[in-house]
C-alpha cells in the first residue's frame, strides 16, 4: 500500500478488494465512480464509513464523493431488498401513469421512493429515464424492463416475488 493512505476500515477481506480497485487506478480521484462500483458490489451498499474511505483514500473532500455517491440511482446508501424495482419518472412514462404506479405501491406494500419493506424483500426506487419510452409506463424489476405497466398487473407481480 502506498504511504500516507488510511488503514482499512475493518478486517473485513472485502476491504481488499476495494483497496485494490484503487491501486490499480493510482489512488486517482478520477477513478471515484470505479472505486464507489467496487465498494458497493463488495457489500451491497454505500455507508457513511464506506464513503469517508473512500474520500480519505482518493484524498477527495468527503462533500464530494457523498455528492457522486447521491447523484447517481445506482448507488444506494442503504441496503437494499432481495428485489429491486425502479419506476421510471421520465416525462413520457410520467404522462403514461409513473405517477400511479408509484402510488399504487405506496398504498399496497408501504414504502415510498428509496425505502425498503421492513422483510427486505423489496425496494423501491425512482429513475428520470430508462430509456424504454416506447414502453410507457415502463418499470425495471430486477434488471428487467417491464413495459406499459398498470397499477394492478405491477402490484400483482411484486406480490408474487419471493
Amino acid at each position: 500500500m502506498l504511504p500516507n493512505k488510511p488503514p482499512l476500515p475493518s478486517a473485513d477481506k472485502r476491504w481488499k478488494l476495494v483497496n485494490a480497485t484503487m491501486r490499480r487506478n493510482g489512488y486517482a480521484g478520477q477513478a471515484l465512480i470505479e472505486t464507489l462500483h467496487s465498494v458497493q458490489d463488495a457489500f451491497g451498499f454505500l455507508d457513511e464509513t464506506s464513503l469517508r474511505f473512500v474520500a480519505e483514500s482518493l484524498d477527495l473532500p468527503p462533500s464530494k464523493v457523498f455528492g457522486v455517491a447521491t447523484f447517481y440511482h445506482l448507488f444506494a446508501l442503504k441496503p437494499k431488498g432481495r428485489h429491486a424495482c425502479v419506476v421510471c419518472t421520465g416525462t413520457a412514462c410520467y404522462i403514461k401513469g409513473a405517477g400511479g404506479l408509484v402510488e399504487g405501491i405506496e398504498e399496497r406494500f408501504g414504502v415510498h421512493p428509496g425505502e425498503t419493506t421492513p422483510d427486505d424483500r423489496l425496494s423501491v426506487l425512482t429513475a428520470r429515464c430508462v430509456g424504454a419510452c416506447g414502453l410507457a409506463p415502463a418499470v425495471v424489476l430486477d434488471g428487467d424492463v417491464l413495459g406499459r405497466q398498470t397499477v394492478e398487473e405491477l402490484a400483482n407481480r411484486l406480490s408474487g416475488l419471493e
